[in-house]
């Protein structure tokens, strides 16, 4: 009887494994996991935990570990077959029929398995024998003792299209081209796949050879790849495939953490230096189901990569697939290794420390991501900041789950306006210089207003203004991020300075405190009716709290890009007037174009929340 990954994978999903343990071992509940004696050897203080999330089982002491049905088996003394029948009728699920194509294809793959494993131990005498010596020299300049190059299984292919062929001469030529050992022509004799290079074997998740990957040694052969792997087999997919999981899996569960470099020949440096954590893709960007391998492990796996162009490109893909995938507690951290070193060099120049030193302070991922698109193009003016914007957002918008979606949307733009909006000069407050409400504290600071500024103690009939205004008392928290940005900008209304000089002066800005200072300045809260047609999302309740404060924030972008906007535009459309030339109308047009589309903008987000009615700009939140 035959049972696919996938059904076996849907078993385990509908059991909870610590309900099953359960029942005849006492589990506490500790944090995410549960603890208990282990029930395999005798011991007086517990050291056996149960993950349900991760769905395994292990024992620090013992070393026992294994899955629902790996219990059933070892603990309950079960067979296979009688464990699946049992699990599958606790959780409903039929035990499939036996198929006679899944068995045929469970007979050819344990056939495949066994002629892998005659490849490797013939790569391993070839690596022994006198055509194996420009191999060892490789690997001597390496640094590889011998118990790293046992471990890992390092071989050799000799030279000579047939020399596979002619060592495993009772297996099938089509077996050897199945399991990607030889390679078949068209109306050729086919030829070894794997010639002249040092070998090492890929090894699945039970330590079984299923692929094999070759170094070429002879460096005058420019013509052929540096590395080369077996292709896509029945045994082996490399999408679904990480070099040295086998034995980076059971490490992870002492350090609690993984490493992701990006060759097999980086993990093998890493495990000679002592750091035994360490996987690898197989030629190919990380791809979503080795990040869900990954998580299946620890919940940050940390990618290592090289510090060169290519090195970062890598990482910078495998971010934009896990984007999506990100869910809470899971995600990516990142490690920029010094530009030209890859892991092997950095720890041979400056010791192993030094690398450990890098993989305890890597990177979150959003942090990553906001350097790379900041430093992906020049920023010289506001279209190249928009640019910025636009990119950051696009990738914010390609995240499923929607708390991180909001959470990533509000601390990129967050980032954002502290890039595009820096804080301006501070200076100590002088006697003459205009304060709203009076002279200032002793000890507090105001900062230069421009000048020709009109200031008006009744603010102007502006309802995006008032509608901010009013968002800024809901959650008086975001003026400090938006100090910066709204006191550079010429806003004509007079409250925004006001409550900008009561920030800076220290004073607790609580939503109930709003309303006095600005009276104590002469000046009144917005009022409903002064934003009554716009019907923003942060000025209702039926939002909820992260994406009010991102609507928020997109709101005081569109303010603070108003006024230069419309000051480009007055002085575009000046000059055409004066001399009529087709450059000046060119940009006159073009102004008048991003005044419209930034019009639109303003209505979509107006809009967005129709029906809901404003909320009162006194009502306090609690922050």
């Amino acid at each position: 009887m035959a049972l696919t990954p996938q059904w076996l994978d849907e078993l385990r999903a509908r059991v909870t494994l610590s309900s099953v343990i359960g029942r005849t071992t006492r589990l506490t509940k500790a944090g995410h996991e549960f603890k208990a004696c282990c029930p395999f050897h005798n011991e007086k203080s517990p050291s056996f935990t149960v993950n349900d999330q991760k769905g395994f089982y292990h024992c620090f002491g013992c070393g026992a570990h294994g899955d629902v049905i790996r219990w059933m088996t070892d603990q309950r003394g079960l067979s296979f077959m009688d464990a699946v029948k049992e699990l599958a009728s606790e959780a409903g699920l039929e035990v499939p029929a036996p198929d006679p194509r899944a068995a045929k294809a469970a007979e050819q793959r344990d056939t495949l398995h066994d002629v892998m494993k005659a490849t490797q131990d013939w790569f391993v005498r070839q690596l022994a024998g006198p055509e194996g010596e420009k191999a060892r020299a490789y690997l001597a300049t390496r640094g590889f003792d011998a118990h790293t190059v046992q471990r890992f299984g390092f071989g050799y292919a000799p030279e000579g299209r047939q020399a596979l062929k002619a060592a495993l001469k009772d297996v099938p030529e089509d077996k050897l081209i199945e399991a990607g050992l030889r390679i078949a022509v068209d109306d050729k004799e086919p030829y070894d796949r794997f010639r002249g290079r040092l070998m090492l074997p890929i090894e699945d998740a039970r330590g079984r050879v299923i692929a094999f990957g070759g170094r070429i040694l002879d460096a005058q052969k420019t013509d052929a790849p540096k590395y080369l792997n077996s292709p896509d087999t029945p045994l082996f997919d490399k999408g679904r495939t990480l070099y040295n999981l086998h034995r980076a899996g059971p490490a992870s569960r002492q350090t609690g953490r993984i490493v992701v470099v990006e060759g097999y020949m980086d993990v093998i440096a890493l495990a000679a230096a002592g750091i035994a954590d360490a996987v690898a893709p197989l030629g190919t960007a990380l791809t979503e189901r080795q990040i869900e391998l990954l998580w299946r492990l620890v919940e940050t796996p940390i990618l290592c990569f090289d510090g060169d162009a290519a090195g970062q490109r890598a990482a910078m893909r495998a971010i934009a697939r896990a984007l999506p995938m990100l869910r809470p507690a899971h995600s990516l951290r990142i490690v920029r290794l010094p530009a030209g070193l890859d892991p092997d060099d950095l720890i041979k120049q400056r010791g192993v420390a030094a690398l450990d030193a890098l993989l305890a302070d890597a990177r979150p991922l959003v942090e990553v991501l906001w350097e790379h698109e900041r430093d992906a193009q020049p920023l010289h003016t506001p279209e190249d900041k928009a640019g910025l914007k636009a990119r950051l957002l696009a990738h914010v918008e390609t995240i499923a789950d929607r708390d991180i979606q909001a959470l990533y949307r509000r601390e990129l733009l967050e980032k954002f306006s502290a890039f595009a909006f820096p804080r301006r000069e501070q200076r100590e407050w002088r006697p003459g210089e205009w304060k709203p409400g009076g002279a200032a504290r002793p000890g507090s600071r105001a900062l230069p207003r421009p000048t020709g500024r009109t200031r008006r103690q009744t603010p102007p009939r502006d309802g995006l203004s008032a509608a901010v205004l009013a968002g800024l008392i809901r959650f008086p928290a975001e003026l400090a991020l938006h100090a910066d940005a709204l006191a550079t900008a010429p806003l004509a209304d007079p409250r925004f300075e006001a409550l900008i000089d009561a920030f800076e002066s220290g004073e607790a800005l609580e939503s109930a405190a709003i309303a006095p200072i600005l009276a104590s300045r002469g000046l009144a809260a917005p009022a409903p009716e002064e934003y009554a047609d716009l019907r923003f999302g942060f000025l209702g309740d039926v939002i909820p709290e992260d994406q009010a404060r991102s609507e928020l924030a997109q709101a005081i972008g569109l303010l603070v890009e108003r006024p230069a906007l419309e000051a480009a535009l007055a002085e575009a459309t000046r000059r055409f007037e004066a001399d009529l030339s087709e450059g000046a109308y060119a940009e006159q047009q073009r102004l008048l174009k991003r005044k419209l589309e930034f019009d639109a903008r303003l209505r979509q987000m107006a809009s967005a929340r129709a029906g809901v009615a404003p909320a009162s700009p006194a009502k306090p939140m609690a922050e």
